[in-house]
């Protein structure tokens, strides 16, 4: 997966249409509890405002581990819909967008409501920082003693971070490296090693 643009920190702005105040917050965040979380404080935060929509994405903007939306009483696709796809469209990804609107007594209707809500994410974005940042996962590698220069050399071929490095009868390295080069490293390791080689997974993150 390549490289891909995250929100890099929290963001307010203030939309006002025919009377009705749009509070938005941009907010990073790495899972949906997080967001729920920020939801929550803005219910808690303005009581008695009409409505406290929502939308986020997790992961890549244009591939998305997971992505929700709420209009929160809204009619029915005129705020967290609109909201999500000005997300997905300013490809802030790891991102949560809440708009606490204040009814100013004017209707907007439902096309009004649709560029209001977009309009107020799409002008807060415009102000937010962004981060790019590049998929990794993390390995432990087992080899032979003779195969430890090759191996160093190979990781840095592929711009492997070395973590750790422990010996017993074999040497184990602990490394992170960019998601899309482990399926080149494995196999050039399996390939030189005849298959000696120990190869496991750890886990996978984003990192800037």
């Amino acid at each position: 997966m390549s490289r891909y643009t995250v929100l890099a920190a929290d963001t307010e702005h203030l939309l006002t249409e025919k009377n009705s105040d749009f509070l938005t917050f941009l907010h990073p965040v790495n899972n949906r509890e997080q967001a729920m979380q920020w939801v929550e404080q803005y219910r808690a935060r303005y009581p008695d405002a009409n409505h406290v929509c929502w939308a986020y994405i997790v992961g890549n903007a244009r591939q998305p581990k997971t992505q929700a939306f709420s209009d929160d009483g809204e009619p029915g696709g005129t705020a967290g819909k609109p909201m999500l796809h000005v997300l997905t469209e300013r490809e802030l990804g790891n991102c949560l967008a809440v708009v606490v609107r204040y009814f100013g007594g004017v209707k907007l209707g439902a096309g009004g409501l649709v560029r209001a809500y977009s309009n107020a994410v799409s002008q807060a974005a415009a102000k937010a920082g962004l981060c790019e940042v590049s998929p990794s996962t993390a390995l432990s590698i087992s080899v032979s003693f003779a195969f430890e220069a090759r191996l160093r050399q190979l990781l840095q071929q592929c711009k492997a971070t070395l973590d750790e490095v422990s010996y017993s009868d074999k040497v184990t390295v602990s490394i992170t490296l960019p998601q899309d080069a482990e399926q080149a490293l494995c196999d050039q390791l399996i390939n030189e090693t005849a298959g000696a080689a120990d190869i496991r997974q750890a886990g996978s993150h984003s990192g800037v």
